[in-house]
């Protein structure tokens, strides 16, 4: 995509300047507005990336600047004549999502407080995120720490959940870091009331209807399509919805099966 070369380019001369930030604007409005399409979804995956909004749309296309980056100034880091690692890709786009979104009006300082004010006390928390809800809202938000191999990856995975499950759909509204100093996905999702958690043969069911088939010999909670990768659909993850008394998954692991 020409538009996107154009952006890595500026971002090489200018940092995450005014012209920057403006370039990165409109071609997210493009893609937010179906008038352009982001590189390696199909057009259902596309929709799940603008569900996810702005935010989300702006730090995937600043991600893809990582590659470039490593390549034109990395060799000595990743040593003459090899491919950068998934840490060094990682730390480079952390850093790159960071910058940018400080520039943007994005980041979240104190986001604790921040977030506690808007969207009322923490009610939860695991290695995945911080959740925070005020009774009677409609939705819930979120510190989505990264469980995957990069940035990039993580950020595809909100979109890629936005497809599959788009009655729990993820909107970015913008990034932190935490006491620990672990980037984080700020993010608000639908609140939902769980009657009871779902059973492994209603997780089956559920993503049997979008393609997808056990992949571990049905002793697991791991499924697999042609194209896509279901992890960690436990119940915790799934639940019985009070209204629907359908299955509703509220988060999982989901990447592609290769990288498109």
């Amino acid at each position: 995509m020409e538009e996107i070369n154009a952006i890595y380019s500026t971002i090489a001369a200018n940092g995450f300047s005014e012209k920057t930030l403006q370039k990165i604007t409109n071609l997210t409005n493009d893609i937010l507005y179906g008038r352009k399409n982001f590189i390696g979804f199909t057009l259902s995956e596309h929709a799940g990336l603008c569900k996810g909004g702005a935010p989300l749309i702006g730090a995937a296309i600043v991600v893809g600047y990582a590659h470039r980056s490593l390549a034109t100034g990395g060799n000595a880091e990743c040593g003459q004549g090899s491919s950068p690692t998934n840490w060094q890709i990682d730390e480079v786009q952390e850093q790159l999502v960071e910058e940018w979104s400080k520039a943007a009006g994005l980041w979240f300082e104190n986001s604790d407080s921040i977030i506690q004010k808007n969207f009322g006390p923490m009610i939860a928390q695991g290695a995945e995120a911080k959740v925070y809800y005020k009774e009677g809202d409609p939705s819930v938000a979120k510190e989505r720490a990264s469980i995957y191999a990069t940035t990039q990856k993580a950020l595809e995975a909100i979109a890629l959940h936005n497809f599959l499950f788009p009655e729990t759909a993820m909107r970015v509204i913008g990034f932190t870091r935490d006491s620990d100093g672990l980037l984080r996905i700020v993010l608000t999702q639908p609140y939902i009331r769980c009657q009871r958690l779902a059973t492994k043969e209603e997780i089956d069911k559920m993503v049997a209807e979008k393609g997808f088939h056990d992949n571990w010999q049905g002793q697991g909670v791991n499924y697999i399509s042609e194209r896509l990768v279901l992890e960690d659909m436990h119940p915790a993850n799934v639940f019985i919805d009070e209204i629907t008394e359908k299955p509703i998954c509220i988060d999982c692991i989901v990447k592609f099966v290769r990288h498109y």
